[in-house]
């Protein structure tokens, strides 16, 4: 399962999580708002900048704002 890296205020990621629940993929929430930490985990993953929606896949490899188009497949080639 991914984790998709997000806050409320972001329209980015509201609209990526409902194209994947559109899509039937499913994921796990992190609110970076409400998580201590989150921050600068992703910041760590993206370079030092702390972008999202970014997806965490189940390798460790991680997106910053992606289509679901490339969520399906870089889960396919997992």
């Amino acid at each position: 399962m991914i984790t998709v890296y997000s806050a409320p205020w972001c329209g980015y990621c509201h609209r990526l999580k409902a194209q994947l629940s559109r899509a039937g993929i499913p994921y796990t929430e992190i609110d970076v708002d409400e998580t201590p930490g989150a921050v600068d985990f992703i910041a760590e993953l993206n370079g030092g900048s702390w972008l999202i929606p970014t997806v965490l896949f189940p390798d460790g490899s991680a997106l910053v704002n992606p289509s679901v188009e490339q969520v399906r497949t870089r889960l396919s080639a997992s």
